[in-house]
């Protein structure tokens, strides 16, 4: 059951859904004080021998489940950990929900805006009986420490009023998964929403204001065409761009390609207001802030360090650091009773938006938001 707890009394944590993005969660809070894992959860008996192997031994035992269901019944946990593929999230978060425990909930929230909707109404409903309980969203991108530094030159104000944001995204293909779920849009929402949820989020942050309307173009040009799983062929998006319109009149693009891992940089993102620019190279760890007060094509560069990450664990994961410095901000807000800063609102947006790309490359033409949430 949700709990103020205080900094000395440990937070117990089941981990539902022990894959690839389970096992980055569990290498983060072991790296995090006061923090044990005491509960895992999954139905694949591999993943689950791995996330056990993964756990640093803290003296106290580790119970197994193969059902969220049963998880629950088992109790004897603070804080749940919903890193189950996509599409399970829906069933998956509801009983833990009526359960009551704190819960983070990988993104994306759901795998459509009505899924998302759903989980929104179930956490009103609960919240009544467990209004001490926090439920953060698990969009990490925005604790990567370049993005972090640039939204606070964002936050500053010294870019003046913001009228342009772009993000590119130049990487690998999608990895291999159990039971390889995530080559198919029936299970990850699609590339925009599985992908790029993320960055449809730091538009939101860094903007300031709501979409209200998306164009996309994307295609599946290259990445998985000579795959065949139990008769299908994959059939997700690998590239796109993506225009997004605000309320506040600022724009956003994005630009995904999922066949551009010879690259340097994996994520870059630009951000333009009328008195500057400030972008973030984030793979390279490198913030780059110009005013245009001090003249034409010059900027100060700034190296961001990730020294506040244990070594340790920047070897796990793919993600710089970002998973575990969004526990420790979630922890901290279990332990000082205040809200999430990534709510489910947050999810619903970030995959709204997303179902609206996709939406918009099917019908070949701009989509309103108000098409994917009315």
């Amino acid at each position: 059951m949700a709990q103020h707890s205080s900094p000395r009394t440990p937070l117990r944590y089941a981990v539902v859904g022990t894959g690839m993005m389970g096992l980055e969660h569990i290498h983060a809070l072991g790296s995090l004080p006061d923090t044990e894992v005491v509960a895992l959860c999954d139905p694949h008996a591999t993943s689950l021998r791995r996330a056990k192997d993964a756990l640093v031994d803290g003296g106290h035992p580790i119970a197994e489940y193969a059902t969220v269901e049963d998880l629950v019944a088992g109790g004897g946990f603070d804080v749940a950990v919903v890193s189950s593929p996509n599409f399970t999230h829906r069933a998956v978060v509801e009983p833990l929900l009526e359960h009551g425990s704190h819960l983070l909930i990988e993104k994306p929230l759901g795998i459509t805006a009505r899924e998302c909707r759903e989980i929104i109404a179930l956490e009103k409903e609960t919240s009544t009986v467990h209004a001490a309980r926090v439920v953060w969203v698990g969009l990490e991108y925005r604790y990567m420490a370049p993005t972090m530094r640039l939204l606070d030159h964002v936050g500053s104000g010294s870019l003046g009023n913001l009228r342009m944001l772009a993000i590119r995204e130049h990487r690998f293909p999608f990895l291999v998964k159990v039971g390889d779920w995530n080559r198919f849009s029936a299970n990850t929402g699609g590339t925009l929403v599985e992908k790029c949820c993320h960055f449809f989020d730091l538009m939101r942050l860094v903007l300031q204001s709501e979409p209200n309307r998306v164009f996309a173009s994307g295609a599946q040009d290259v990445n998985h065409l000579d795959e065949i799983y139990e008769g299908r062929t994959p059939d997700i998006l690998d590239n796109a761009f993506v225009i997004v319109d605000f309320d506040n009149g600022a724009r956003a693009s994005l630009d995904l390609c999922m066949f551009a891992e010879a690259t340097k940089n994996e994520q870059e993102i630009s951000v333009v207001g009328d008195l500057g620019k400030a972008e973030a190279l984030v793979t390279e760890g490198v913030v780059r802030l110009g005013l245009r007060s001090k003249g034409w094509f010059q900027c100060e560069e700034e190296i961001v360090s990730v020294d506040d990450v244990p070594t340790s664990l920047l070897a796990h994961g793919a993600h710089h650091g970002s998973s575990w410095r969004q526990h420790r901000a979630m922890q901290a807000a279990i332990r000082n009773g205040s809200r999430a800063a990534v709510t489910t609102f947050d999810g619903l947006m970030s995959v709204a938006m997303g179902e609206a790309a996709h939406r918009s490359i099917s019908l070949g033409r701009p989509v309103s938001m108000g098409e994917i949430l009315d």
